[in-house]
């Protein structure tokens, strides 16, 4: 279980960047898988999810998670959609003893929190998210529901940059947007760069004046920490875990 320094002091406030450890699956996905999309035992992962339920003080049906799908989607979770299925990746809300959830493997879990307002958030920030926005939109949400507002957020364990290969195609597609992109990259070889996903997605909030820290730890190398999309890739595993964020209001 992974905090960040500067959400952990604020009292109406329960977060957590979970690790995999604590759980009940078993084999590549030991222990506290969360990911629903995965092919573990269904009965362990709602074990799982009661688990973090629990850590974050909320009844179990009150932990909402996203069907993520890498979009620049986000939803203002309310009364009305509670118990409805989220194709999203971003959540925001202002319900107390509401939890939002995100599962991750290498992506980016960015957990957010209006302190003006009592609002909270959570982002799914992989390459195509950044990409295409997800946390311009996110800020953007927030601030329809209250322009006076001061956001901080926190940044969670994800793939470093020395874990990071990508090929030419890849690094092509960052400087046709912008040319500004090139910092986030370094040659590793002939053929592969090494992208820099954590710098990439914490330039966007700051670019949106928002202020955060960081949780920084590699999901790629931390094998007994995290589950990871490229290490069960190379390892050759058929599937793969994933680890949950979490925020919820008291």
């Amino acid at each position: 279980m992974f905090f960040s320094r500067k959400l952990k002091k604020i009292k109406n406030l329960n977060h957590c960047f979970f690790s995999r450890k604590n759980g009940f699956s078993k084999g590549i996905y030991k222990s506290l898988n969360c990911g629903r999309g995965s092919k573990d035992y269904k009965k362990n992962i709602i074990n799982n999810l009661n688990f973090v339920a629990l850590k974050l003080k909320v009844k179990k049906e009150k932990l909402i998670l996203m069907h993520q799908t890498h979009s620049a989607k986000v939803v203002e979770i309310k009364k009305d959609n509670l118990k409805k299925k989220i194709i999203a990746d971003a959540m925001v809300t202002k319900m107390k003893g509401v939890a939002l959830g995100v599962v991750t493997a290498d992506c980016v879990p960015i957990i957010l929190y209006d302190i003006k307002n009592d609002i909270i958030g959570c982002i799914h920030a992989g390459w195509k998210g950044a990409f295409s926005d997800i946390i311009k939109k996110t800020i953007f949400k927030f601030k329809n529901l209250n322009s006076n507002n001061k956001i901080y957020a926190s940044i969670g364990p994800c793939i470093g940059k020395k874990s990071y290969e990508v090929d030419f195609q890849f690094y092509k597609k960052f400087v046709k947007k912008s040319v500004k992109n090139k910092k986030y990259f370094s040659k590793k070889n002939k053929h592969k760069k090494l992208f820099n996903l954590r710098r990439f997605v914490a330039d966007k909030l700051y670019e949106l004046e928002v202020k955060f820290d960081h949780v920084n730890h590699d999901t790629f190398r931390e094998k007994t920490n995290f589950f990871s999309y490229r290490r069960s890739c190379k390892l050759k595993h058929n599937d793969y875990g994933r680890c949950i964020s979490a925020v919820s209001l008291k």
